[in-house]
């Protein structure tokens, strides 16, 4: 019996078990109280060692709401801005989500890390290149912890992809394709600030996008992006008889629409790499193909996502040689049974109290922001781009 039971050790449930010390309070504010805020306040509520205590929305009444709605009590919300909030010296205040439309990431982050409080980013991390260069700065100036919101690095299965490619496995890498997307999934269930361009500034390329491409990025060592030839359409999102408008009845949104719904790319990464880039809200297709990573001993495959925010439902395959015969080989998946959203709250939760390194750092996901960023340029010129990264 005991043999089996080691031998069984490999299906054993990957989360993390360690202790959390509750007597040492964590406390935290939440900037902006829209939609992806409930996802942190449900998080922040599991965790025995957060007392959360402020909030704010530049809408008067919707903080208070909020905490209301999700029975938080004693939460101060009175506060015009963040700004406000931020100088507020009798919070005390250890941490803060930021939870804003994307426009506002940047200035949000920049504020809390120059009062310095850590803080959990949302993805995705901002808009422009030039603005995750400001945030950097800001970050290594204050000397706190910014981890950006990039859940699906806590999944064993998406781990999984990243210990093959390191594994030496596939050899030199040379070709990588990812994207995915939905058939019909333009987020305007949720207002107009994922649609229009002065609140999200980026469309399904930085709300689904940014995940595709770190899936694959982080596997292979976040490599720097040389240039980048990127296009983008709003085919969908323009169109009031978008069938998904008309079920709900808000064709006018299409008048609102000002961000992309579908985009791609060609980019150059360093060490040879080329990255072949597609990502969807909406498109006459299924899916716009599994994610590739191709090298010179055998190639992977990662089954397509409607939204890259969480993990896949079929195997990862390795197509190979063995002793001279080409082969596929299957990875099961792995099950978990924890939530990745707390896996993302816990992380930055303990390196914020431990002084330890960001769970997901800027200087990866800095080379994801110029990517985005290059792509956008590049489809407003019409031309391949360079990418140049400022030192930091």
């Amino acid at each position: 019996m005991a043999q089996n039971s080691a031998l069984d050790d490999f299906k054993k449930d990957t989360a993390d078990s360690t202790a959390v010390d509750a007597s040492k309070k964590v406390r935290v504010g939440i900037i902006g109280c829209g939609w992806i805020a409930g996802s942190h306040i449900e998080s922040y509520k599991k965790q025995p060692d957060v007392e959360i205590v402020a909030g704010c929305d530049l809408i008067p009444g919707k903080a208070a709401a909020f905490f209301e709605k999700y029975g938080v009590e004693g939460v101060k919300t009175d506060y015009a801005d963040h700004k406000a909030m931020l100088a507020d010296k009798s919070l005390k205040l250890d941490c803060v989500s930021v939870c804003t439309y994307n426009r506002t990431h940047a200035i949000c982050t920049i504020d809390s890390l120059n009062a310095g409080i850590n803080v959990l980013l949302e993805k995705p991390m901002c808009v422009t290149l030039d603005e995750a260069v400001e945030i950097m700065r800001a970050e290594k100036k204050s000397g706190k912890v910014l981890s950006i919101g990039f859940q699906p690095r806590f999944d064993p299965n998406m781990q999984m992809i990243k210990k093959i490619v390191q594994s030496g496995e596939l050899g030199q890498i040379y070709y990588i394709q990812t994207g995915g997307g939905r058939r019909r999934g333009i987020p305007f269930p949720y207002g107009t600030t994922f649609i229009e361009d002065k609140t999200a500034g980026l469309g399904a390329l930085g709300d689904i996008g940014c995940y595709s491409l770190d899936c694959v990025l982080n596997a292979i060592g976040y490599p720097k992006p040389l240039t980048v030839t990127g296009y983008k359409s709003d085919f969908f999102g323009k169109n009031p008889n978008y069938s998904h408008y008309l079920k709900v009845g808000h064709p006018e949104y299409a008048k609102k629409f000002s961000v992309d719904d579908f985009a791609a790319a060609f980019i150059r990464l360093e060490g040879g790499i080329i990255l072949d880039f597609r990502i969807a809200w909406a498109m006459n297709l299924d899916t716009s193909g599994d994610s590739i990573i191709i090298g010179t001993k055998g190639s992977l495959r990662i089954p397509s996502t409607e939204c890259w925010n969480g993990s896949f439902d079929k195997p990862l395959k390795i197509y190979h040689e063995v002793a001279g015969e080409q082969v596929c080989t299957e990875i099961p998946l792995i099950s978990r049974k924890f939530d990745l959203f707390d896996m993302k709250i816990r992380s930055f939760l303990d390196a914020s109290k431990n002084g330890t390194a960001s769970p997901v750092p800027s200087s990866q996901i800095i080379y994801n922001q110029a990517i985005l960023d290059g792509i956008a340029k590049s489809a407003e010129a019409g031309k391949e781009v360079e990418i140049s990264i400022p030192k930091i």
